[in-house]
C-alpha cells in the first residue's frame, strides 16, 4: 500500500514538500534514509534512530539474503521484527551489490550468476528471485531488479551502445519484477527504477517506460558509479522531474548535504547513502563550514562546539 500526497511545490525550482503513507506508517517528504546494510544501522540502535527523527530506513536485500539468510528472515517474520524497528523500511534489489561484485558474476538475460562472497558457493539472482527475497523481509518499498549501468570499464568509459542494451535490460527486468510482485500479492509498492547511464534520451527512453507500467513509484539509479560529479549533477536536474508529479521521486545513493539540497531543488523526494554514518564512524562530521575531522590533532584541546552557530 501506497498513498502520495502532494503538499506544496516552490515556484522557483522542482522542490516539493508531501506527505507519503505505507503500510507501516507515515513520511513527510523529502527525506533523506539511513542505510541499515544488515539490517541495522552501524552504531546506532534503532531507538537512537526514533529520537533523531528517522522516519523510514534502508535495508539491503543481497547482504540480508547472504546472511543471516531467508529462513531467519522467515522466522522473525520480517524485517522489522528482526531488527526491532516499527517504522517504514526500504529495501533495495540487489542489482548495485552484485554489479559490484566485478569479476566474480556474469550478467545473462535470465539474471546474474555470482559467487557468494561469504562462503563462495554459485548463487543466482535474477527479478523474480529478488522480489521473493523483499516479500520475505516485507519491507514497504520494494525496488525492481536492474542492472547498474556503470560509468566506466576498465578505464573504458560505457558507450552508448553498452547504456542502451544495459537500459533495455533493465526495462525487461521491471516488468519479471512486475509480474513476480504480483503474483507473490505482496501488500507493498513496488518503485521502478530509471536507467540510461550519462546519456539523456536513454534516461528519457527508459522513464517514459516505466511510466507506462505505472509503477506506485520511481527511482533514478546508476548514479554515483565513478562518474564525475558534474555528470551525476547533470542526469540529477534531466531526470527527477520528469517524472509523474503524483509519484514518489527517490534518487538513489546519493546523500551528500550539498547534493541533498540541489536534490530536494530538481524534484526528488527520497535519498539514500551510507556515506553519512560511514563518515561519522571515521570521525568526520558535517557542519556549515564544510568537513570537520574530529580526529585530527589541532581539535585534541579545543574546547569549543563542533559548529559554533549550533546550540
Amino acid at each position: 500500500m501506497l498513498q502520495f500526497e502532494l503538499l506544496a511545490t516552490d515556484p522557483q525550482s522542482h522542490a516539493r514538500r508531501g506527505r507519503l503513507t505505507l503500510n507501516h506508517g507515515v513520511i513527510q517528504t523529502p527525506i533523506f534514509m539511513p542505510v541499515g546494510t544488515y539490517g541495522t544501522v552501524k552504531g546506532v540502535m534503532p531507538r537512537s534512530l526514533e529520537e533523531m527523527g528517522a522516519q523510514i530506513i534502508l535495508g539491503n536485500t543481497f547482504h540480508l539474503w547472504m546472511r543471516p539468510g531467508l529462513d531467519v528472515m522467515r522466522q522473525f517474520g520480517g524485517l522489522h521484527a528482526f531488527e526491532r524497528w516499527s517504522r517504514p523500511i526500504l529495501t533495495d534489489s540487489g542489482g548495485f551489490q552484485v554489479w559490484s561484485l566485478g569479476d566474480m558474476r556474469k550478467i545473462t538475460e535470465e539474471g546474474v550468476h555470482f559467487a557468494s562472497p561469504v562462503n563462495g558457493d554459485k548463487l543466482f539472482m535474477s527479478p523474480e528471485v529478488s522480489i521473493e527475497i523483499q516479500t520475505v523481509l516485507n519491507s514497504d518499498i520494494v525496488m525492481q531488479l536492474d542492472e547498474c549501468t556503470p560509468y566506466e570499464t576498465k578505464g573504458q568509459r560505457t558507450t552508448e551502445a553498452q547504456a542502451r542494451a544495459s537500459m533495455e535490460m533493465s526495462r525487461r527486468w521491471a516488468v519479471r519484477s512486475r509480474d513476480a510482485f504480483e503474483r507473490l500479492a505482496n501488500p507493498n509498492a513496488l518503485f521502478g527504477i530509471v536507467q540510461g547511464g550519462m546519456f539523456e534520451h536513454l534516461r528519457q527512453e527508459s522513464l517514459e517506460a516505466l511510466v507506462e507500467m505505472n509503477f506506485p513509484g520511481y527511482a533514478v539509479g546508476g548514479v554515483s558509479v565513478g562518474e564525475p560529479k558534474e555528470e551525476m549533477l547533470r542526469i540529477m536536474a534531466h531526470t527527477p522531474h520528469r517524472l509523474p508529479a503524483e509519484k514518489p521521486r527517490y534518487l538513489m545513493g546519493v546523500g551528500t548535504p550539498e547534493d541533498l539540497v540541489q536534490g530536494v531543488a530538481e524534484g526528488v523526494d527520497m535519498f539514500d547513502c551510507v556515506m553519512p554514518t560511514r563518515n561519522a564512524r571515521n570521525g568526520t562530521i558535517f557542519t556549515r563550514y564544510g568537513d570537520l575531522k574530529i580526529r585530527n590533532a589541532r581539535h585534541k584541546a579545543d574546547p569549543g562546539p563542533l559548529d559554533p552557530t549550533c546550540t
